[in-house]
């Protein structure tokens, strides 16, 4: 008598979309470090400094009329759930990124709200990284990000800083905040790197 039907390959484990450890949701978790911040589109503003303190800065007209793109994406979250085929509108880091000089390797990311992410910067770059203002049609509501936020698919979602309000540029890297507190550094899903050490 077999223990395990024939076809079980385990949870998610059928699906090559999803990266080891992940389940699929149909349903899109809201987690957040803290109360969700309200910020009003005639006040946000969002602002590249560079490592010599030169600040690029753009308000809500300026930043919903440079070009847009629409990535359609997978999110992993390093809770372990994983929403596939998502789809937002926003700016690629690319075209705010292209009159910033910088010799920086690294980025740290702020939030309305006081959250940050770190990353190193050419992994905002190259099309793998949005400010993002519309999900799946919509403008984004803010227990997801609204009225910005990152959107960095390729690495678990805590990077993704919801409300997002700036990036500092770095010569040496900076941990954020769950960094801070034992997230791993990185962030591949495909490698699993939760936590540090992993």
């Amino acid at each position: 008598m077999d223990i395990i039907s024939r076809g079980f390959r385990g949870r998610g484990a059928a699906d090559p979309h999803l990266p080891p450890g992940q389940y699929l949701t149909h349903d899109f978790p809201v987690l957040s470090a803290g109360p969700t911040p309200r910020v009003d589109t005639a006040t946000w503003q969002f602002t590249i400094t560079t490592e010599t303190g030169e600040k690029h800065t753009w308000d809500w007209a300026a930043l919903t009329a440079l070009p847009t793109d629409n990535p359609r994406v997978d999110l992993h979250c390093v809770t372990k759930w994983s929403k596939l085929g998502t789809e937002w509108v926003g700016v690629g880091l690319d075209t705010l990124f292209a009159d910033v000089e910088t010799a920086a390797d690294f980025a740290l990311v702020h939030s309305y709200g006081g959250y940050t992410t770190n990353l190193p910067l050419e992994d905002l770059l190259d099309g793998q990284a949005w400010i993002t203002y519309e999900y799946e049609g919509e403008p984004l509501a803010p227990e997801h990000g609204g009225p910005a936020r990152l959107l960095v698919p390729h690495l678990y979602l805590w990077k993704s800083a919801k409300w997002v309000r700036g990036i500092t540029l770095l010569t040496e890297d900076e941990p954020g905040f769950w960094e801070g507190v034992g997230y791993h550094n990185y962030g591949d899903p495909w490698r699993e790197q939760r936590y540090w050490g992993d």
